[in-house]
């Protein structure tokens, strides 16, 4: 499915395992996705600034690299309404990098969406989408599997961290 809407070189460049429990929950406010994982820290124009995130290397690279990208989320838990299901502002996608200032009054412009889900349902978005979630309900797990996918190779010396690496 992921061929279908990004072409056969489409390949999954990173997964990550949220689990929303009793002992680890959080909420994030509303944002768009602006970084990406990388096998090791080269200064390119255009990309930066750099972060580490749980020991792995992250870069915010020209938009057009997260534009070109699509999500997939692989929910291993029901989500309901009260279970901090994704929320996204429907077509935020389309308005390209917005500056963190402005992703407030956007969201107020567009419709809302909650992402419901039954275990095993999958979810594909455009990765700049801007999206939120809220904490989940005490007493509720929320593990969702979620793998960006890429057609583009970086320019060299960057490479993508990829999974199982």
């Amino acid at each position: 499915m992921v061929a279908a809407v990004l072409g056969e070189e489409a390949r999954p460049v990173r997964a990550v395992l949220f689990d929303k429990n009793d002992a680890a929950d959080w909420s994030l406010g509303w944002h768009q996705d602006r970084t990406i994982a990388v096998r090791s820290r080269a200064e390119l124009s255009g990309f930066g600034p750099w972060s580490l995130k749980q020991g792995i290397q992250h870069v915010e690279p020209p938009f057009a690299v997260i534009d070109a990208m699509l999500t997939v989320r692989i929910h291993l838990d029901p989500v309901d309404e009260k279970n901090a299901p994704l929320l996204i502002s429907l077509g935020s996608h389309h308005l390209g990098r917005i500056p963190a200032s402005d992703v407030d009054e956007v969201v107020e412009g567009l419709p809302l969406y909650a992402c419901l889900a039954k275990a095993g349902d999958v979810w594909f978005y455009r990765t700049p989408i801007i999206h939120a979630s809220r904490a989940a309900r005490p007493g509720r797990r929320r593990r969702v599997l979620q793998v960006d996918y890429a057609a583009m190779d970086l320019p060299a010396p960057l490479e993508w961290l990829g999974i199982g690496s």
